[in-house]
């Protein structure tokens, strides 16, 4: 298996041991701070399973613990809240953990191969940070584009209400107003 493959199935493995939330921010207090409780408690075990280990096999499951650990608390974030930011705190969690996890796993070679490793490992962060960075930029870029469409509409709708007179104009510009949320 070549190194960035690996990688990949390290990210997978990572993403996949983390139970999904089943809808954003439908979560109670309640249950939020219960699923918090249980991502700690679950982190003590990962990493209570790591002290027979040596070397660098116990580095790696430690850190493996650890990377579940900060993708499942930004998962549950996200589930919580539903804000599209917290959202994109997921897709980072999920590159920086999966960078961590791989780049320990480097330490078991040596000189350049080791060089090699960690830089592969690196680009791939990168690539899914880049992503992660885009899909904000594309989310801006989309709510600035609804709101000119929404402007646009508006302007047409008031323009329509110029061809009335009295209260028939003013019922018009208001319905405009509540439609396209103007004050």
């Amino acid at each position: 298996m070549t190194r960035i493959s690996m990688f990949h199935a390290v990210l997978a493995a990572g993403i996949m041991l983390v139970i999904p939330m089943a809808s954003a921010a439908t979560m109670s207090k309640a249950d939020y701070q219960e699923a918090k409780t249980r991502i700690s408690a679950d982190f003590k075990t990962d990493k209570a399973a790591c002290a027979p280990l040596a070397a660098n096999a116990k580095d790696i499951c430690i850190e493996q613990a650890k990377a579940k650990e900060k993708v499942a608390r930004a998962e549950l974030e996200f589930g919580y809240t539903g804000k599209k930011t917290d959202h994109n705190k997921v897709l980072v969690a999920k590159a920086e953990s999966a960078f961590a996890v791989a780049k320990e796993k480097c330490d078991d070679r040596a000189g350049n191969a080791k060089d090699v490793c960690i830089k592969e490992a690196k680009a791939v962060e990168i690539k899914a940070l880049a992503d992660a960075k885009l899909g904000k930029e594309i989310g801006g870029a989309r709510k600035d584009a609804a709101d000119e469409k929404r402007d646009a509409d508006y302007k047409v709708a008031v323009e329509k209400c110029d061809a009335m007179a009295g209260d028939a104009k003013g019922n018009c510009i208001a319905a405009a107003k509540q439609r396209f949320g103007k004050n």
